[in-house]
């Protein structure tokens, strides 16, 4: 991926650990803006990225999120999609093996509670991502990735939960392999 690629392939896997996670409460009168939360989980993605000089890219990127939809201690499996572009600045030149980078973009968040789909009871929210990591040329097209980023969005309220504020903040820390070409 460094050492002069234009393109880029990868395939992430890593955590999604969310924060200011009360997605709100489905009672009428009283209860909390955190009865009803969405635990940390696993992420995967696949990013295209191209390079257009020594020191900038682009990437687009789509990543699959599993969590957990917590209502007072039951849990119920939930998923959502995230698609993105970025900016990516790198470092070091595209001659280097080792490419440190930092980037920063834009996203939009499918959230999908348990029992929906996509096209029945999801919800879309967009948002703003940023962060950093490196990239490290292996052998001939192969090169590895890891990656820490921080996205910021809407929370889902699904159209039922009431009471909760703020952003939904999420971190990524994740490792990846590519092709280069």
């Amino acid at each position: 991926m460094a050492f002069g690629q234009a393109g880029e392939l990868w395939f992430n896997y890593g955590e999604s650990l969310l924060s200011n996670n009360g997605i709100g409460t489905a009672n009428a009168f009283g209860g909390s803006p955190n009865d009803i939360k969405l635990d940390d989980g696993y992420r995967f993605s696949f990013r295209f990225g191209f390079n257009v000089g020594d020191h900038m890219g682009y990437e687009v990127q789509y990543a699959f999120n599993h969590t957990q939809f917590d209502v007072g201690g039951q849990k119920s499996a939930m998923h959502f999609h995230q698609g993105g572009v970025n900016a990516l600045y790198y470092l070091t030149s595209d001659k280097i093996k080792v490419r440190p980078f930092a980037t920063g973009g834009v996203q939009f968040d499918d959230f999908i509670p348990p029992g929906g789909g996509i096209n029945y009871g999801s919800q879309n929210k967009f948002g703003a991502n940023f962060g950093g990591g490196v990239k490290v040329h292996v052998k001939g097209m192969w090169a590895v990735r890891f990656d820490v980023r921080e996205y910021v969005s809407g929370k889902p309220d699904f159209g039922a939960l009431a009471g909760a504020s703020g952003a939904l903040w999420q971190t990524e820390v994740s490792g990846g392999i590519g092709v280069g070409f």
